[in-house]
């Protein structure tokens, strides 16, 4: 079941790169639409499969959808939105996960109207990527997302590889990515082993643990195009430094809080500091990238994403299985923050207004 699950995640950090690079020469609206036909078609498989090995390869193939749409999308938007990408962007991550938030409610129902009938939950889930398809064919007008002209992808392949080097070479796309890494990490493993900790440790009832965990679900879109909106105002470093820092405590502090008030509060507090990092990183990374590599860096951005939220259950399952209780688990997810954060303090990162990175940190 664990293979089956991480089956999705392996795409993003297999292709999320190269599709942002290819954006840059093929245009975003094409690889977008290449996106959305991965969308309409994947729910459909899973109607067919009867084999566990079938769901893995299915479930692999549905991941290249979002590994391709995700980076592609944000240098979309901090293409069309370059004085309030932080704002965008945010909007942006906002409706993704109301959109995970709302899934699991309305699969459930369907579920529970035809009596666990799987193959109608897909064909509804297929009908949602159909519609999705048709929207992002009729929305995405090529003007608008200033459509590259046609070309022979062999011919530009040197482009390609070269794109990726100057990313590399930039140490604020570095380090700002390091800080994603980070905070997926954490967020990763605190999804997977905070449920753990509060029913046997705290010993709470399903409902206050349902609170505590979901009340990150519902703080975060609410308040994440708020903190892109601040960080276009006073710049994307301080709201990353503070971020990184109140997370860290937030988590350290878990396995010492047992009572369910200061558990909500710290919950919350994260579900904030989570916010100010995740809202602030991928714009500033669109502000220092140059125009022509924007894809390329919000597809570096997410495949580090994917490897740090991939590695964090992994990692700190570890150190669970080695140690006595949850308290080092906890507090290795606090000391990986708080390393990031003065790594990125430490960097050479300009304290200038907003929107000004690409004219002082060029790559």
């Amino acid at each position: 079941m664990g293979t089956i699950a991480a089956a999705s995640t392996v795409p993003g950090v297999l292709i999320s790169l190269p599709a942002g690079s290819l954006s840059d020469i093929l245009g975003r609206r094409r690889v977008l639409l290449f996106s959305a036909v991965i969308f309409a078609s994947a729910p459909f498989l899973y109607i067919l499969i009867d084999s566990w090995w079938q769901l893995i390869l299915v479930r692999f193939y549905h991941g290249f959808a979002t590994a391709i749409f995700v980076p592609v999308a944000r240098a979309a938007i901090a293409e069309m939105f370059p004085s309030s990408r932080g704002e965008k962007i945010s909007t942006f991550t906002s409706a993704t996960l109301v959109g995970r938030a709302v899934a699991p409610f309305l699969g459930g129902f369907i579920l529970y109207m035809t009596v666990w009938n799987f193959r109608a939950l897909y064909l509804a889930v297929g009908v949602a990527g159909i519609t999705a398809f048709l929207i992002t064919l009729v929305l995405l007008k090529e003007e608008r997302l200033k459509e590259k002209p046609k070309t022979n992808l062999s011919s530009r392949s040197p482009r390609l590889m070269d794109g990726w080097g100057v990313i590399a070479a930039n140490r604020g796309i570095l380090a700002a990515g390091l800080v994603e890494a980070s905070t997926r990490y954490s967020y990763g493993a605190l999804e997977f082993f905070l449920v753990g900790y509060l029913k046997n440790v705290v010993m709470l009832d399903p409902l206050l643990i349902g609170v505590i965990t979901g009340s990150q679900l519902v703080f975060i879109p609410l308040i994440n195009p708020f903190m892109g909106r601040l960080s276009d105002r006073i710049g994307r470093r301080i709201p990353i430094i503070l971020g990184l820092l109140i997370g860290a405590v937030s988590l350290s502090a878990i396995p010492f809080a047992t009572c369910f008030p200061i558990l909500l509060l710290i919950s919350i507090t994260y579900g904030l500091s989570y916010s100010m990092v995740t809202s602030a990183a991928p714009a500033l990374v669109g502000d220092l990238a140059r125009e022509d590599l924007y894809g390329a860096a919000m597809g570096f951005l997410a495949m580090i994403m994917d490897i740090g939220q991939m590695s964090g259950p992994i990692i700190t399952g570890l150190i669970l299985s080695v140690t006595v209780g949850y308290t080092d688990s906890f507090l290795s997810l606090g000391i990986i923050l708080l390393g990031s954060c003065l790594i990125f303090a430490a960097s050479t990162f300009s304290k200038s207004k907003p929107n000004e990175g690409k004219s002082q940190s060029s790559i």
